[in-house]
């Protein structure tokens, strides 16, 4: 008996001696779990970095440069008449200086920046509304069984093949008062002509008419892969139970959509708040400044007025990458409310 409980004694005591060196282990485990964490993963998927890295700094030289350099710039005073610049063999040297938040507080002070803004929310809410809704409806045409659907798929993709300026020039001909084509179509009918780019109104509704021309081929690929991987059988077990086309469109391609309809939505936002060729090429931000953006008004202040402001210009480009980052933070939240992982 004594000797059964001597083992018994040993054996915890070398089970709480065991406990301690483990416990020990882990402790010494997270001291050390900081500084060779980095060192295990370097060392472990040495290829992964040596693969990735020649991308990362091609990005770093491309756009975290100007990004820094943008940065700078909208803290100073930075103008055409004090960067550094040479003339024939003289080299002036750059005399602007730092202004902290000036630029800023003059641009969000200015009426203009808020005109262009309300502008640019119309402009952006509908064309991606309507591309959206463009792109809904085709893909689901074109997720149908018929005749001719690998004919109809490549001219609806055509928009997108061709390049962005040779579609805006087109437009543009198509557009022109007395010459275009859609004035000599209305005037055939009896119809007066209607100035697409001389008047502010119908201005505004052609760059969104040709921005939607472009866009609407993206939304449709995009949303037709979406359909097609929506299972089948979801279909027909709903046809079966009596539900409606209404009733399997509402709780069956909606719910199926909706991861591929959140990215895309975004990345259309993103890329019309930006879209800087529709409106530059095809009304030059007129009739007057009918049209301007927030991202051509940025330009107009680099290479437009005189003396050219490169510090005006670069705080407009800075409060338009805050506002799209702060889009893209509320937006990814709601997400995330919405169960959505993204």
């Amino acid at each position: 008996m004594a000797a059964h409980t001597s083992q018994s004694v040993a054996k915890a005591a070398g089970s709480e001696g065991a406990e301690a060196l483990a416990a020990r282990g882990r402790s010494r485990a997270t001291d050390n779990g900081n500084s060779g964490g980095l060192r295990r993963a370097l060392a472990t998927h040495w290829y992964a970095w040596t693969m990735i890295a020649p991308v990362v700094i091609v990005l770093g030289v491309i756009i975290g440069w100007p990004l820094f350099r943008g940065i700078y710039l909208s803290l100073t005073d930075a103008n055409e008449r004090n960067v550094a610049r040479t003339i024939g063999a003289r080299h002036i040297d750059a005399t602007y200086e730092f202004v902290g938040l000036d630029n800023y507080t003059a641009v969000l002070s200015d009426p203009v920046f808020l005109q262009r803004l309300v502008w640019t929310v119309i402009w952006t809410v509908a064309c991606v509304s309507i591309t959206f809704g463009l792109g809904l409806v085709l893909a689901n045409m074109l997720n149908r069984q018929f005749r001719g659907r690998a004919f109809y798929r490549m001219a609806l993709i055509l928009p997108w093949a061709v390049p962005g300026f040779v579609s805006v020039f087109a437009w543009r001909f198509l557009f022109n008062r007395d010459n275009g084509i859609l004035n000599k179509l209305l005037d055939g009918g009896g119809i007066a002509a209607i100035p697409w780019l001389d008047d502010p109104t119908w201005a505004k509704f052609s760059v969104i008419a040709v921005n939607v021309w472009l866009g609407v081929p993206f939304m449709m690929v995009a949303l037709l892969g979406g359909l097609q991987s929506i299972p089948g059988e979801l279909y027909e077990a709903a046809e079966m139970d009596g539900a409606t086309s209404w009733q399997r469109f509402r709780h069956i391609t909606l719910p199926g959509l909706r991861s591929v309809s959140m990215t895309v939505i975004l990345l259309s936002t993103i890329w019309t708040f930006n879209m800087f060729p529709v409106i530059f090429l095809l009304t030059r931000g007129g009739p007057g400044d009918s049209t301007e953006i927030l991202v051509t008004q940025a330009f107009r202040e680099a290479f437009v007025t005189s003396p050219r402001d490169f510090a005006g210009s670069a705080t407009w480009g800075v409060l338009i990458l805050a506002l799209l980052m702060m889009f893209a933070l509320v937006y990814r939240r709601s997400l995330r409310k919405q169960g959505e992982v993204w």
